[in-house]
C-alpha cells in the first residue's frame, strides 16, 4: 500500500507518502510564515491562495522523494476538519481530483487527531487506550482515545488556544511571530515567579476546559496599568521581557500539566499522549516527564518534527482503511470540527 496525504489545514502545504508498515518513503512541507509574520498571524486569504500555489509542487516533491510516479500511489488521504475553510478546500480539491483521476480510495482525515496519531507513530501501536492532549496555534484539547479510531473529546479552551495566546503575548512583548519560539528564548533568562499571572481552572478537577484569555490580559496590564494605552507606556528592558515571557509561559505549562492529571483520574488511564505545535515548547515536555515520573504514568511525546504541521500524521488514515472507512465524491470540509 502506498497512501499519499495531504495536509492544508491553516498555513503550511504538505504531502507525505507512507506505506502500509507507517514508513515514511517522502514528505515535503512548505511554510507560509513569511507571508503572515508581518500582521502577527494568519490571514486566511493569503493562506488559501498560497496553497493553490503549492499543492501541486509539493505533492510532485513528495513523490520525487519517494521514488515514484503518481499512478502508483493507492489510496488518497485528505485533512478535512477542523482548520481554515479555504485551506481546506483547496487540499480536498486536489485528493478528490487525484482520487477520482488513479481511481484509488480518498480518506478524510481529522487533523487534530493526526496529531495524537503521531505519537503511535514514534513509540508504536501500545500507546492507546490514552488521555490525548492536542496544544497548538488553534486547538487546546483533551481527548479520551480508546484507539487510534475512537476519540471522544473531555474539554477544550472556551477562549484563545494556547498557540494563540503565545503569539499575542509575543506580540506584547516587542517579539518575534510566531510566538512561541521567541518566547521560549526570552523565558530561559527570566524568573518563572516574577509575576504572579491568573491560570484559569486551575486545581478545577471538574472542569476539563482551558481558558488563555486572562492570562494574556494580564501580561498587557503588565505592560501598560489599566488606562493606560500600549503606545504610551514605558519600553521593556530585555530583563522585563524574560520575566514576563517565563512567568506567563509558566502559566500556561502549569494549566496544561494539572489538565492532564485531571482527564487522567476521570478517565482511569495511565498512558498520556501530547501533540500540536505548541508541544516542542521545552519547558512543556519538560514539567510533563517530571509529572510522568512522578505519577506513573506513560509519556508520549509526538517529536517535535511531527508536532507542527505536516502530512506524515496523515497516517492515521491507514487505519480507516484498514477499517473499511473511506469516502464518497461529496466529501466536504468541516472548518470548525472540534475547534475550541
Amino acid at each position: 500500500m502506498r497512501l499519499l496525504t495531504l495536509e492544508t489545514t491553516c498555513d503550511e502545504t504538505a504531502a507525505a507518502v507512507i506505506d502500509e508498515r507507517r514508513r515514511v518513503l517522502g514528505a515535503v512541507v512548505a511554510s507560509q510564515e513569511t507571508l503572515h509574520a508581518r500582521y502577527g498571524g494568519v490571514v486566511p486569504e493569503i493562506a488559501s491562495r498560497a496553497h493553490v500555489e503549492r499543492i501541486l509542487p509539493v505533492i510532485d516533491e513528495a513523490l520525487r522523494r519517494a521514488s515514484l510516479k503518481i499512478h502508483q500511489i493507492e489510496a488518497v488521504a485528505v485533512a478535512t476538519s477542523p482548520g481554515l475553510a479555504g485551506s481546506l478546500l483547496v487540499g480536498l480539491a486536489a485528493a478528490k481530483a487525484l482520487a477520482v483521476g488513479l481511481r484509488v480510495p480518498l480518506v478524510a482525515v481529522n487533523h487534530v487527531q493526526a496529531h495524537l496519531y503521531a505519537c503511535q507513530l514514534a513509540d508504536g501501536p501500545g500507546v492507546f487506550p490514552a488521555v490525548g492532549l492536542v496544544v497548538s496555534g488553534g486547538h487546546t484539547n483533551l481527548y479520551e482515545c480508546q484507539s487510534p479510531l475512537e476519540f471522544k473529546l473531555l474539554g477544550s479552551t472556551i477562549d484563545d488556544a494556547a498557540g494563540e495566546a503565545f503569539d499575542k503575548v509575543a506580540s506584547l512583548l516587542g517579539l518575534e511571530y510566531p510566538g512561541g519560539p521567541p518566547i521560549e528564548r526570552a523565558a530561559r533568562r527570566g524568573r518563572r515567579d516574577a509575576h504572579p499571572l491568573p491560570r484559569a481552572f486551575f486545581r478545577e478537577d471538574e472542569r476539563l476546559e482551558f481558558s488563555f484569555s486572562g492570562l494574556k490580559t494580564a501580561v498587557r496590564y503588565r505592560i501598560a496599568p489599566a488606562g493606560t494605552r500600549l503606545e504610551d507606556a514605558a519600553p521593556l528592558s530585555e530583563s522585563a521581557v524574560a520575566d514576563l515571557a517565563a512567568s506567563f509561559q509558566e502559566a500556561v505549562v502549569d494549566v496544561l500539566v494539572d489538565k492532564c492529571r485531571a482527564a487522567l483520574a476521570r478517565c482511569g488511564l495511565r498512558s498520556l499522549c501530547v501533540g500540536g505545535g505548541v508541544a516542542v515548547n521545552g519547558r512543556l515536555r519538560e514539567r510533563l516527564q517530571e509529572f510522568a515520573a512522578q505519577q506513573d504514568v506513560d509519556l508520549h511525546l509526538a517529536p517535535p518534527a511531527l508536532c507542527t504541521d505536516n502530512a506524515v500524521m496523515g497516517a492515521i488514515a491507514l487505519e480507516r482503511l484498514e477499517a473499511g472507512l473511506v469516502e464518497n465524491l461529496d466529501l466536504d470540509v468541516l472548518p470548525g470540527l472540534e475547534r475550541g
